[in-house]
This record gives C-alpha cells, sequence and structure tokens, in this order.
C-alpha cells in the first residue's frame, strides 16, 4: 500500500509581540501599522482564543501625564482596530505606559519613532 500522508504542520501560536508605531502625537493607525495587525490576527487565529494584552507607549516629546494619556489612545485605537478584525473584545486588554519603558534610551523631549508604539502580546501573562 501507499505510504500515509505526512501529518499535516502543526499550527503554532505565535505569541508576538507584534509592535506597531505611531506618527509623532497621533494615535490613528497608519496602513503600515494596519498590515503588521492584519497579520496579527492571522497569527492570532491560531492561538485558541487566548489572552491579548495591548501596551501601549509613547516618546519622552510632552509631560508624562500627557504621554500616559496618549499612550492609552494608542492601545485603544489598536484595540478598535483588532475588534474590527474579529478579536473578541473580551479577550483583550489595555495597559497604558506612557513615556516609562522606552524601546531607544533617550533625554527627555526628545521624538524618537520607536518608542510611539503599541505592543501586541498573546497567551497567559502576555504583556508582563
Amino acid at each position: 500500500p501507499p505510504p500515509p500522508p505526512p501529518p499535516p504542520p502543526e499550527v503554532v501560536c505565535s505569541p508576538g509581540p507584534f509592535i506597531v508605531f505611531f506618527e509623532w502625537n497621533k494615535s490613528d493607525v497608519t496602513p503600515e501599522a494596519a498590515s503588521i495587525l492584519d497579520n496579527a490576527v492571522t497569527q492570532y487565529q491560531s492561538c485558541n482564543n487566548a489572552q491579548v494584552m495591548l501596551a501601549g507607549y509613547t516618546d519622552t516629546s510632552g509631560t508624562p501625564k500627557y504621554n500616559l494619556g496618549l499612550s492609552q489612545r494608542r492601545a485603544d485605537s489598536v484595540k478598535a482596530y483588532l475588534a474590527s478584525k474579529g478579536i473578541p473584545d473580551g479577550v483583550m486588554t489595555t495597559e497604558a505606559f506612557g513615556e516609562t519603558r522606552l524601546r531607544v534610551e533617550t533625554a527627555d523631549g526628545v521624538r524618537e519613532v520607536q518608542n510611539r508604539r503599541v505592543e501586541i502580546t498573546y497567551g497567559p501573562g502576555s504583556g508582563q
């Protein structure tokens, strides 16, 4: 008899992080970010409805208080985008870090694109 067919490839959940960047002082999802988020949605489908952590960040331009709010708006806009693509609202949690946890260390008042971001992670303990 012919050999059995090979088993289908195992689908593995990629926990991320998926990172999207923002323009200075903006919280809207850019076309580049949308492309990354669409990939994140595709990856999520193999994660068995895992928890989704959305962590928002800013650069150091602006006051710490303002940046905390801006980082929350960024996380919220990513959450709305992901929800529009079918990720259940109830599995998503947002957290705002403002200008703490910089990806690229800078002095205060520096506009650094790598720090203006939202990081998306999946699974238990996401975003820690």
